[in-house]
Parts: structure tokens; sequence; C-alpha cells
């Protein structure tokens, strides 16, 4: 194997450790802001849960008053 070649070889390595290692980082950062929309969306749920039980009133299941 030429020095030129294993020259070049070692250069695309250390190019594709660099890319993974900035795909890593991407990912976490992703993560963690799919962590928080997820935090923030169930607080949302809850709260939609809570106002909705507060509003709707219970109502009986009766026949109308037209049967």
């Amino acid at each position: 194997m030429s020095e030129e070649r294993l020259t070049t070889l070692e250069i695309h390595a250390a190019e594709q450790d660099k890319t993974i290692e900035e795909l890593s980082g991407q990912i976490a950062e992703q993560w963690k802001t799919i962590e928080r929309l997820q935090k923030k969306l169930d607080a949302l749920t809850n709260r939609f849960l809570a106002l909705e039980e507060q509003t709707a009133p219970d109502v009986p299941v009766t026949k109308p008053p037209h049967w």
C-alpha cells in the first residue's frame, strides 16, 4: 500500500470520526428537546383534563321529553 493511499485513508477515517461526533452531539440535543416537549405536552394534557372535568357538569342520562 502506498504512503499516499494510506494518508488518504487516514484522512477519510478522521473526517468520519468528526462527522460521527457531530451527529452524536446533534442527536443528544434533539433528545433533550424531545424530552422537554414531552414534559410540556404531559403538563398541558393534565391541565386540559382538569379543566374539562371542572366545566363538564354531570348530566344524568335520561330520555328526552318527547319519548
